[in-house]
């Protein structure tokens, strides 16, 4: 399973996002560090969940990098978020 897969499974389990995209953005960093051949290093995350609603968004950012700790202690090197409540 790709990282990007891995990283959608997670975050669908763990939060049932309204919206979820998440794009490897990992040729924007060719050559810079944490990248290697093939990809999978640099990643965006948007999400929109209903549990989102209650938390700051630290919080919000705290839970999907404790959700992805896994990935984020691996292979993924940078990880943006934006994470919104569903309304």
């Amino acid at each position: 399973m790709s990282v990007k897969a891995q990283i959608e499974e997670k975050l669908t389990q763990s939060f049932q996002p309204t919206a979820l995209t998440v794009v490897d953005e990992s040729h924007l960093h060719a050559g810079h560090s944490g990248w290697q051949e093939g990809g999978e290093t640099h990643f965006r995350v948007e999400i929109t969940a209903p549990g989102f609603a209650e938390m700051s968004r630290v919080a919000r950012h705290r839970a999907i990098n404790q959700c992805l700790a896994e990935e984020l202690a691996g292979k993924v090197h940078a990880l943006a978020i934006r994470a919104e409540a569903s309304i």
